[in-house]
């Protein structure tokens, strides 16, 4: 591997001369910067970032942790994220925890290991106990799409009950009388909020809480999508509406309908949640409840950015944003 001290000896310059020319150019005159730039081109050095962190106390890269990069709504809160890195001179390193608690701690040890400037993370465990690891190092982190409880960490989040209230609102304006939940693991703070939506605006509209009915889904993805769809169609009688807590899962139910050569809205109006790029581009595109994702992941990081330039003077903010429902032709059809 090259160093910096190959750079020097083929340039003819001391190491300080190098390291100017890396970080402080304007000390070194014109002919010696470009001496040296023609030796570090031609050789292919690249500077040591981790060594550069050791001396400098502070790392350029901000964390990304989310339960599913599968899922095009975490591509929008990274892409977020990352511009308003970028515009700071940082990168973003985008990790993916699966849901799952223990890769979620394995990646927080990582990331304190390497430390990351700060942190930003979709928790797996709702109980937070993975992110002591970083309070422990003193790494800043911000909860995304989650509320936190502690008024001393930041958090960017939608109001889900909200958008479940949303959706399940739009449904009942239709003229449907009793909705299908297809809900994902219960221990996600999301899926009970939007149920709760949901029940609320039953109650709202003299339903009672047995007209909606959950099918459980072991993940928020297509396939699991697939097969709660096709728990719900032996359910009796047939649902004629469905809200899904997530688009995934509505495109996985959306296939399992199709399938059964039933036909959507006429039959059965599906709701997603999510408003990903993918569900207006459907066989039949879907109504969904949009969540400003970008925004959410530009506001985080720059909530991150700005405790990590002043951590004493810094005021924490746990800002929630507002959903909006999208009606495609999903949930039109005539009642």
């Amino acid at each position: 591997m090259v160093g910096i001290k190959d750079v020097a000896r083929q340039a003819g310059v001391s190491v300080g001369t190098v390291s100017n020319v890396i970080n402080r150019p304007d000390l070194v005159s014109e002919e010696t910067r470009t001496r040296v730039q023609s030796v570090i081109s031609r050789l292919g050095y690249i500077r040591s970032e981790s060594a550069r962190q050791l001396r400098a106390g502070a790392s350029r890269i901000v964390a990304l942790l989310v339960l599913d990069m599968g899922n095009p709504f975490f591509v929008d809160v990274a892409s977020g994220a990352e511009r308003a890195a970028r515009a700071a001179g940082l990168g973003v390193m985008v990790c993916n925890s699966a849901q799952s608690t223990s890769e979620e701690v394995e990646y927080l040890s990582l990331f304190a290991e390497q430390r990351v400037r700060g942190v930003l993370v979709t928790p797996a465990d709702a109980t937070g106990h993975g992110l002591k690891t970083l309070r422990g190092q003193g790494i800043p982190y911000v909860l995304v799409d989650r509320v936190s409880a502690d008024a001393a960490v930041c958090s960017v989040s939608v109001d889900d009950v909200v958008g479940g209230r949303l959706a399940a609102q739009h449904l009942i304006a239709a003229g449907h009388r009793s909705i299908v939940y297809v809900g994902g693991p219960p221990e996600l703070p999301q899926v009970r909020d939007r149920r709760a939506g949901a029940l609320a605006a039953l109650a709202e509209a003299g339903l009672p809480p047995e007209s909606l009915t959950e099918v459980s889904a072991e993940r928020l993805d297509v396939s699991a999508g697939r097969d709660a769809g096709a728990r719900l169609l032996g359910l009796a009688p047939r649902p004629t509406a469905v809200f899904c807590a997530n688009d995934l899962l509505a495109l996985g139910v959306l296939q399992a309908v199709f399938a059964a050569r039933i036909a959507v809205p006429e039959e059965m109006a599906i709701v997603g949640y999510d408003d990903i790029e993918f569900a207006a581009a459907a066989a039949v595109p879907l109504t969904s409840v949009r969540q400003p994702a970008v925004a959410m992941g530009r506001l985080a990081a720059e909530m991150l950015l700005e405790e990590t330039a002043d951590p004493e003077g810094h005021e924490h903010r746990q800002v929630v944003l507002q959903p909006e429902l999208v009606v495609r032709g999903s949930s039109l059809g005539a009642r």
